[in-house]
């Protein structure tokens, strides 16, 4: 085993997260810099993260009805966390993931509504490996922001090809995708491609490989599938259909994971052909727990499992039980870790991955803020000791899809878990995950000491993070790195978002606020737009309404068929800081645009158009730009 420096651990938090505190170590000519110059001997690193697979969504972890052999066989020669946590939902877990500190901390709370932007001070996983000599590049989901400086170009991926927003087809996404031959952006530019999204990712996973063999590689590649809507070439999910047990819609959501089972498979035989698969590590992990693979019911009368496999978990997504949270998590690296199959129970989470890559691979990497997460270096080399420290972790869902917004701010004691090896504190309920993984037996009753332990624990946590809840991760307008900024409708703040394109084509009536930075002064022309540029419609034109085809989706999914709704506005209005100005518009009128003189700094910008009959709501989309550019 290739030696390893020890590194130092300085303390835990208020709320015994121990982090680490990892020093500048930068050598021009002594052993490590030579070390770190041959590129041969420094592994590849692929961490390939799905989207809405659970932990029970695995044919290894014991599903009776889903076929996943080449993720089977990944997790029978690795070592695999069988305790390892996540956040409830997707951007928060890939904030975390990329920094190794709590998404809330970092600003990512929501998955829309402008909390999703990682914090422009926060280094990323891409910084580390970047500074590190690698070459970096991501495909397929980002979700931590589509503008600058929240963009993966912005954050230390060479290469980047992604959709907009959370999910292929929201709003911020290029008008018309959906999963099929779309347009994604390729470090910021759209770019059409051809063939079906997971297999796009992969190809270009593929691609990379094929012209970093002279440079160690990271690939970050977080796929958008098996997330809903439910859209897979129809071979896929013919095994499903027609099972008395899988739902219809299941059986698209099993038919998306045997897409990506495949291309996992398709991977690792390229990694193989080209020498590559011994010094290669690759992770594989889930983002929260799963969204469509179980339906239960949950009330007064306590938890009743409805139908599906979920490993034997209380809740899916969004929840703070077991199965919102508790995800699958692998590492295989054949030359430094072997290819037997070893399990590791301790509890671990998502923060620990980047601290763990740090001490793995002997990283020269100063940490300008500390880590909530800590190394599993310890258990990677002695796994099955059990030799693990204590430790508390946290877990919260802000996200309330169709509910009244409550304030702009994360809101205490909405939907938490409290974690150590023993307990799981879930709001006012207490289990003993050793006696009762299946969390039906509330015990707060017979240990109130260590319900108010933890508590107090989360009581601390809580003030830890919150000093920057009130602060906006604001858009940046005006900087050479992003000449024209678009805004949509998904991320202004307000009661309510419009978060997909099917919201904005049937008009729903909405409103609220951008948060800006303005990078420099000057005039700035702000185009108010009902329909997207690529679109060239005018203000007041329908759209197509998308035909469904069931050899390619779940023809039942999100009322795609919903025809688009025709406005006729007749008058806009903007204000940006204290400047109010307003416009007629005519009809046959693509956009309506503004000039408006802004001085360096922050700002917020809010939009209205309005119809003959009074009725308002805000642009769906904004184009800012500097006007003499």
């Amino acid at each position: 085993m290739i030696p390893l420096p020890k590194w130092l651990q300085v303390g835990t938090s208020r709320y015994s997260i121990l982090w680490l505190a990892i020093p500048l170590l930068i050598s021009s000519c002594g052993e490590q810099g030579a070390q770190h110059s041959r590129s041969e001997d420094r592994p590849n690193v692929i961490l390939i993260l799905s989207d809405d697979q659970g932990y029970g969504d695995f044919g290894c972890h014991g599903n009776p009805y889903v076929k996943t052999p080449h993720m089977d066989t990944l997790f029978s020669e690795s070592v695999r966390f069988t305790n390892f946590h996540v956040d409830p939902t997707c951007a928060p877990t890939r904030a975390a993931l990329m920094t190794g500190r709590y998404a809330s901390r970092v600003g990512v709370w929501k998955t829309f509504k402008g909390r999703h932007h990682l914090r422009e001070d926060e280094s990323t996983m891409a910084n580390v490996f970047q500074d590190n000599g690698y070459r970096t590049a991501i495909f397929g989901k980002w979700h931590l922001g589509d503008n600058y400086p929240f963009r993966p170009m912005d954050r230390g991926f060479e290469e980047s090809y992604i959709h907009g927003g959370g999910v292929i087809g929201e709003a911020p996404d290029y008008w018309g995708n959906d999963y099929y031959d779309d347009t994604y952006f390729r470090n910021g530019e759209p770019e059409a491609t051809t063939g079906y999204c997971t297999d796009v990712w992969f190809d270009e996973a593929k691609k990379f490989i094929s012209k970093s063999k002279d440079n160690p590689f990271f690939i970050y590649l977080p796929l958008n599938a098996p997330h809903g809507p439910f859209r897979v070439p129809r071979p896929y999910v013919e095994p499903y259909l027609d099972h008395p047990e899988i739902p219809e819609s299941r059986a698209w959501m099993y038919g998306m994971i045997a897409s990506i089972d495949e291309n996992l498979g398709d991977l690792r035989r390229f990694l193989e052909e080209n020498g590559l698969a011994d010094n290669t590590l690759l992770l594989y992990m889930t983002d929260n727990g799963t969204a469509a693979g179980v339906s239960f019911k949950d009330g007064k009368a306590g938890f009743q499992l409805v139908n599906g496999y979920n490993a034997g978990m209380r809740g899916r997504k969004t929840t703070p039980f077991e199965g919102g949270h508790r995800s699958a998590f692998a590492m295989h690296w054949p030359a430094r870790l072997g290819t037997e199959a070893t399990s590791v129970p301790a509890l671990t989470a998502h923060l620990d991955v980047l601290p763990t890559l740090i001490d793995l691979l002997d990283f020269q990497w100063e940490a300008s803020m500390p880590f909530d997460g800590q190394s599993l270096r310890s258990l990677l080399e002695t796994p099955g000791t059990g030799a693990f420290p204590d430790r508390t972790l946290f877990v919260h869902n802000q996200v309330a899809f169709g509910k009244k917004a409550v304030g702009d701010q994360p809101q205490k004691y909405l939907d938490y878990c409290v974690m150590t090896d023993q307990w799981r504190l879930v709001g006012e309920q207490l289990f003993d995950i050793r006696k009762d993984p299946g969390q039906l037996d509330n015990v707060a009753a017979q240990h109130p000491e260590k319900a108010a332990e933890l508590k107090v624990a989360y009581e601390n946590w809580w003030e830890d993070i919150d000093d920057q809840f009130d602060e906006y991760c604001r858009t940046i307008i005006g900087s050479p790195e992003q000449e024209v900024v678009q805004l949509d409708c998904q991320f202004w703040h307000g009661e309510k978002a419009l978060y997909n394109q099917r919201h904005v084509r049937n008009a729903q009536i909405a409103n609220g606020f951008w948060d800006l930075k303005v990078a420099q002064k000057g005039t700035y022309q702000m185009e108010l737009r009902r329909w997207p540029r690529e679109l060239d419609l005018a203000m007041d034109a329908p759209v197509p309404t998308p035909q469904l085809d069931p050899e390619f989706e779940f023809a039942k999914d999100q009322g795609r068929q919903l025809p688009s709704r025709v406005l006729r506005p007749v008058h806009a209005k903007l204000k940006v800081g204290r400047q109010e100005l307003s416009k007629a518009i005519l009809p046959g009128q693509k956009a309506i645009s503004f000039e408006v003189e802004l001085a360096e700094g922050e700002t917020d910008l809010q939009t209205w158009l309005r119809d003959e009959s009074g009725q308002e709501w805000g642009a769906y989309y904004v184009y800012i730009y500097l006007a003499n550019k």
